[in-house]
């Protein structure tokens, strides 16, 4: 039997791929899937959750059902957080106490000790099971040197490496929990029950109970639990959380309508025509997990290398005690050689060289307003070649304002606006809020009515006055000018004004374009970005009007999630690593499938903002280019710092054929060199906006 769980506490790739080895030794196990990035489970074989929470015990993995929500942990009362936290107070006590007296002195070296036990424990029981098995990773790097610097009495440094190892470990287990709260944003968007009518009975039933075929009842205001057709009612129904369209789209028997959309006006009867798991927005949580899993963090160049490093380290260090020593008979100086090798061999400024600049560039963009999920998202977005904007809310401002006001004979421009705000006075359709929001001191109305899918009528100055769609004024008697259609089919809404004997004018609202964003596209084309692409749910027409205005020429409009997601992938094909800006739901898919995915962070969801990579805080679109520049500035910087790490210790090294290399100079290579790449990665202080 097949089983699907949400797991907690997994927090790096080489812990999944133990914890599925371990799954799969177990007895009666067919088959075992683990997406990483979803932290999600399947197993195919009778097994209990206790028998799998004791497979990951090693990384303290807890297991739970798919449908069961796993309670949340804040971020300080998470066991990495206090232990490194714990590390951090014994090591700057063991540093006062070392400055009062000396680095050897017992209550020093104990409170350095404390410090790497609390802060690496985990990492030296993993380093010394690899040891024996001989397999060489970066916690068999890292193990190996604490064990060199303590022989030689460095304990002060090998306590600061363990700490900063912590710091990291600490930083990708936030990281990847913010990510995957995107899954459960996303779950809890559509209602998890649905009143149905079966048989002439009303039923509230479990959406996974609701059957193809049924009818469903949704009232006004409520939100819509299941993908179906309306079968009876009109309404306004805004879906922009599945096609990321800003204005409600009208609904009349026959249309499609998805789970998860919110019903604004009338009520609805909706044939169910999708089971609960194959609903648009089932569809769109599959997208975010296949892509999370795609995204799986790259080996980095620091963690391949140590494969060779380690171990050569090992082997050099024993050969110079052993070789010259049984040669010429000085084991003491020989020994203390060995000894020396293995400080060059402390991977300090190594280790140090990626973190350090990646940490000090995320920090500049913290108070730049611009929030970087981990180092892998920094590096790759100095790679990007291609930029693609989702529109509404990105590129736009993702509601509707006032663009048009049109009159007819006898009427100004300032009274046919007066006159529709009157009107609309007391409606809450987006639309409406957009006029009266521009008319502070309306006419005297009353005998207000709404007219689902036309629009709405009142008596305004004792005039019965309609304001709604062209078509509605059409079916009055009224000839519809050309200039009314022309700005309809620019991407505009357009809603005409008549009275009962006259057509009054027009007013037409549009989602208006971000005052900066032509100059965004300008600016990204003037850094060397390939190609900016417009990706939105939107009218092509309206897609079109937008696009024209900003400077954008590859438009792709009309797309549904997973439309945006085939054109991530293409674009990746075609160009390499792309970045995707967007705000919604419906953009998450594509944000998790792209090399970098960058959420607007006020105007986005919840779910779009943490399955992204990169957040724009404040919503400035103008901080996309300075993140675009810091990256690839990090980049460089981190290329030049290993160099320097290495370069430094191969230099050290030499220093062994003519039996010059002391445990001095070992450590003034290794310390010189970890400052070394601490004092260039703080050159990324100095990028501003």
């Amino acid at each position: 039997m097949q089983k699907t769980y949400r797991l907690e506490n997994l927090s790096c790739t080489s812990c999944a791929a133990k914890f599925e080895k371990n799954i799969r030794a177990m007895p009666n196990i067919k088959d075992v899937s683990l997406n990483f990035g979803a932290s999600k489970l399947m197993v195919d074989g009778n097994v209990s959750i206790e028998e799998l929470e004791k497979a990951g015990a090693f990384d303290h993995i807890r297991v739970y059902p798919e449908k069961e929500k796993a309670p949340h942990v804040p971020f300080y009362k998470r066991r990495q957080t206090i232990e490194t936290a714990i590390s951090l107070v014994l090591l700057v006590l063991g540093i006062m106490v070392s400055f009062q007296a000396a680095e050897t002195d017992p209550l020093a070296v104990g409170l350095f000790a404390g410090s790497m036990l609390v802060g690496g424990y985990h990492m030296f029981w993993t380093g010394l099971k690899n040891l024996v098995k001989f397999t060489f990773d970066m916690k068999t790097l890292m193990t190996i040197a604490i064990i060199g610097a303590a022989i030689i009495g460095e304990w002060r440094e090998g306590a600061v490496v363990v700490f900063l190892f912590a710091i990291s470990e600490m930083l990708e287990a936030f990281s990847m929990n913010k990510a995957r709260q995107s899954i459960r944003g996303l779950m809890d968007l559509a209602p998890a029950r649905a009143l149905v009518q079966r048989d002439g009975v009303l039923i509230e039933l479990d959406t996974e109970d609701v059957r193809i075929g049924d009818t469903m009842i949704v009232k006004p205001g409520q939100k819509i639990a299941m993908d179906g057709t309306v079968a009876r009612g009109e309404s306004s129904v805004n879906q922009a959380a599945i096609t990321g369209e800003s204005i409600p789209a009208a609904k009349h028997p026959g249309d499609e309508v998805f789970a998860g959309t919110m019903n604004e006006e009338g009520a609805l009867e909706i044939m169910v025509t999708k089971r609960v798991e194959d609903t648009t927005i089932a569809k769109i949580i599959h997208l975010v997990e296949e892509a999370q899993a795609e995204k799986a963090p790259s080996q980095q160049f620091v963690d391949k290398f140590a494969k060779y490093y380690t171990p050569a380290i090992i082997v050099i260090a024993f050969l110079v005690a052993l070789v010259p020593g049984f040669v010429t008979g000085n084991w003491e100086l020989w020994i203390y050689q060995g000894l020396a090798v293995l400080v060059v061999g402390c991977p300090c400024a190594l280790v140090v060289s990626t973190p350090v600049a990646i940490v000090t560039a995320i920090g500049n963009a913290a108070r730049q307003g611009v929030l970087i999920k981990g180092g892998i998202h920094l590096e790759e977005t100095g790679r990007i070649k291609a930029v693609a904007f989702d529109k509404t809310g990105t590129l736009t401002k993702g509601f509707p304002e006032l663009a048009d006001v049109l009159s007819e004979a006898g009427y100004t421009k300032k009274e046919v606006l007066k006159i529709t705000a009157s009107a609309e006075a007391m409606s809450q359709h987006p639309l409406a809020r957009a006029i009266t929001s521009q008319v502070p001191e309306p006419y005297s109305m009353k005998g207000f009515k709404s007219v689902t899918g036309k629009g709405v009528s009142a008596l305004v100055n004792g005039v019965r006055v309609s304001v709604g769609s062209l078509d509605w004024a059409e079916e009055a008697g009224f000839a519809v000018p050309d200039e009314y259609r022309k700005l309809q089919e620019s991407g505009k809404s357009v809603m005409a004004v008549f009275s009962e004997m006259e057509l009054i004018g027009a007013v037409a609202v549009a989602d208006a374009i971000r005052s900066e964003s032509p100059a965004i596209i300008e600016s990204l084309k003037g850094m060397g970005i390939e190609e900016v692409i417009m990706l939105t749910g939107d009218h092509p027409a309206t897609a079109a009007a937008i696009a024209s205005q900003i400077g954008v020429t590859d438009v792709r409009a009309g797309l549904m999630p997973e439309d945006k997601l085939s054109a991530i992938k293409e674009l990746q094909a075609e160009y390499g690593p792309v970045a995707m800006v967007g705000d919604g739901v419906n953009d998450a898919p594509a944000l998790a499938a792209s090399s970098v995915g960058i959420a607007m962070g006020g105007a986005g969801t919840d779910a779009a903002l943490e399955t992204a990579d990169i957040a724009l805080m404040a919503d400035d679109l103008e901080k996309l280019p300075y993140t675009i520049r810091l990256s690839r500035k990090t980049l460089r910087i981190i290329k030049e710092n290993i160099i320097f790490a290495l370069g430094l210790k191969i230099i050290a090294l030499l220093l062994i054929i003519p039996g010059w290399l002391t445990l001095w100079i070992a450590i003034f290579a290794d310390m010189g060199a970890t400052l070394l790449v601490i004092l260039n990665a703080l050159r990324l202080v100095k990028i501003q906006k």
